[in-house]
């Protein structure tokens, strides 16, 4: 995840003190273009130089979470709200000025839809709006739920997730943190998404939902209506893994606990949220090709790695392919590892704080496979932004917001046996053979595959909260209605409206969209497979990797700098010659993995 160095996901950046731009547009009854050049002047001068304040007041507060550094954050977000408020209905004003430069009516777009939660002008909203979205990410940051009785936090919960085979402690943690974490934030949950529909309305969206679309340079119906085709394309796929991984849960635990016929049971997929299952991986991997030889987390740990080596290793990736080794300061400021003295957020993420050099991760690492990825992923946001930063402040971000999730994720594709055989953790004897193909396919279709509906169906709720089509009285059954129609899932336990299982996911009390992550899992296989091509690939796309090709790596480069300075489809071409989001490179990919496990299904009742 992109801490949204404050830009345009937050335009908690800047504009402390400009009542300059804001005098123009209420000064001006008819403002003109030159009007409109000069507030766009002075909003991007004044955002660069509060935006570094504001965020490290949220970095304090997310690496040290106590009463004073919530009480500070509550503070500069309401001040902030205010700010992106008053600057995004002058410029919905400016908008209406004759022979506005294109530069200037795209600044003007992003900034009138920049704010994630907007509050309405009216007195008092911006506080009520950031106490109750401050109250939600510190109790997520400080949760607990518990295993055998007893206490645990959020990454170890995680964690203990993906190792636990017991049936019954995977639903005592599951149960646990849904309760501890999610329930006690509906209400807030209900004010947050009250106040910022008001917000979103007075800029002149129908609701936050629509004002979300909208960023996508397309209508927002018409972004709708592109996330539903893209699932299309993607489906059938995942009703194969689907299919299969019910049949393989149903022969480890018996009827009892998975039956054979309808959804999976959410907790016994790997993962708190049902959203990634590769931690199951050992439950369903195809007998006689199902070992792969390796597990990268052993390796890591065989070959003494720590937090901080492995972020160095994720920095060698990316210096192979020509770029720049991360500043100093990276390595002075970032969080690597859970301190044993405080409470942070552990949620992982990229941070930009001057939008210049000053990068940093912050996470909780530990040495295994998942967060050897995760490092990759969000240096790849580290990379973006530092590739970007020349760009005026409003162009301060990706193509869209899926594309800075997808750097990361397609470099971290190349996180294959031969690039472990390059940087020294895998013996080359020991690289999985081509009978294994089937096991490298499915052990990636269990993260990959299996979180398309789940990265769907996050935003889904929400635009339907947001519309008024899902009510604060029916939360949870409509939560649990779009898992059961998307994913195939439910609850181990019934669960009533006196729940909010959606709080008990860090991006929805943090407000933060995630149709971003949808789309990156296709976004990425399109880069990924465009890389394969520029790098000259012969073999298998699923064992491609293009570690140490400058040539690539120059390329990307070129479309990472046009950070949001064109439109979206200009920067994909750049990179893969085309102009449109497809999920028909992730088929492609997993094409043999489909062809094998509607073998494997036959005779199985698909669906649920």
């Amino acid at each position: 995840m992109i801490r949204n160095r404050l830009s345009l996901a937050a335009l908690a950046c800047a504009l402390a003190a400009s009542p300059a731009a804001a005098q123009t547009a209420r000064q001006t009854a008819a403002p003109t273009a030159a009007d409109a050049d000069k507030f766009v002047a002075d909003v991007e001068k004044y955002m660069a130089v509060r935006g570094v304040d504001s965020a490290r007041i949220q970095w304090v507060n997310a690496t040290y979470i106590t009463d004073d550094t919530d009480a500070l954050v509550a503070k500069d977000s309401a001040e902030l709200t205010d700010l992106q408020v008053r600057y995004a209905l002058d410029a919905a004003k400016f908008q209406k000025a004759p022979g506005l430069s294109p530069d200037t009516k795209r600044k003007l777009d992003l900034l009138r839809g920049s704010i994630t939660l907007p509050a309405p002008t009216t007195a008092g909203a911006s506080t009520a709006l950031a106490e109750a979205s401050t109250r939600m990410t510190s109790l997520y940051g400080k949760g607990k739920g518990t295993l055998d009785g007893k206490p645990i936090n959020g990454s170890d919960i995680e964690a203990a997730m993906g190792t636990t085979r017991d049936p019954a402690k995977l639903k005592e943690m599951w149960v646990s943190w849904h309760d501890n974490v999610g329930a006690p934030m509906r209400k807030d949950y209900a004010t947050m998404a009250g106040i910022a529909n008001k917000g979103a309305v007075e800029l002149g969206y129908s609701d936050v939902g629509a004002m979300w679309r909208s960023g996508y340079d397309m209508p927002p119906a018409e972004f709708a209506a592109l996330t539903d085709k893209l699932w299309k394309e993607v489906e059938p796929l995942y009703l194969a893994l689907h299919t299969y991984t019910r049949w393989k849960l149903n022969e480890k635990y018996g009827d009892a606990v998975q039956a054979k016929t309808g959804p999976i049971r959410a907790d016994l997929l790997g993962n708190m949220w049902a959203q990634e299952w590769g931690n199951i991986y050992d439950i369903v991997a195809p007998k006689g090709a199902g070992d792969l030889g390796f597990d990268t987390g052993d390796l890591l740990t065989a070959k003494g790695y720590d937090a901080r080596k492995m972020v160095k290793a994720g920095e060698g990736f990316y210096s192979s392919l020509g770029m720049a080794p991360l500043p100093t300061s990276f390595w002075e400021r970032s969080q690597f590892t859970k301190p044993a003295d405080r409470e942070v957020v552990c949620h992982a993420s990229a941070w930009d704080v001057d939008n210049k050099d000053d990068l940093r991760i912050k996470m909780c690492i530990k040495v295994n496979g998942d967060d050897f990825v995760t490092i990759h992923h969000e240096l790849g946001h580290n990379y973006y932004q530092r590739a970007y930063n020349t760009q005026p402040y409003l162009y301060l971000n990706g193509a869209n917001d899926g594309f800075h999730e997808a750097i990361g994720d397609f470099v971290a594709l190349s996180i294959t046996p031969d690039y472990l055989v390059q940087i020294g953790l895998l013996d080359k004897a020991k690289v999985p053979s081509a009978d294994k193909d089937i096991g490298l396919l499915l052990r990636q279709a269990m993260d990959k595959v299996a979180f398309l509906p789940f990265g769907l169906l996050m935003d889904k709720w929400r635009w339907r909260v947001f519309d008024g089509s899902i009510k604060p009285e029916n939360y949870e059954a409509g939560w649990n209605a779009l898992r059961l129609q998307y994913q195939g899932v439910v609850p181990p336990v019934a669960r009533d409206e006196t729940k909010f299982d959606p709080g008990a996911k860090y991006h929805i009390p943090a407000g933060v969209p995630y149709t971003r992550y949808f789309l990156a899992r296709l976004l990425q296989f399109q880069f990924y497979q465009a890389a394969c091509k520029q790098a000259g690939w012969k073999g298998p796309l699923h064992r491609c990797s293009f570690y140490g090709n400058k040539a690539v790596g120059a390329k990307l480069d070129a479309m990472l700098k046009m950070g949001q300075s064109k439109p979206w489809p200009d920067a994909l071409q750049a990179f893969t010659g085309t102009r449109e989001m497809s999920g028909k490179a992730l088929v492609e990919y997993f094409a043999p993995l489909k062809t094998w496990l509607d073998q494997q299904n036959k005779g199985k009742p698909q669906g649920w």
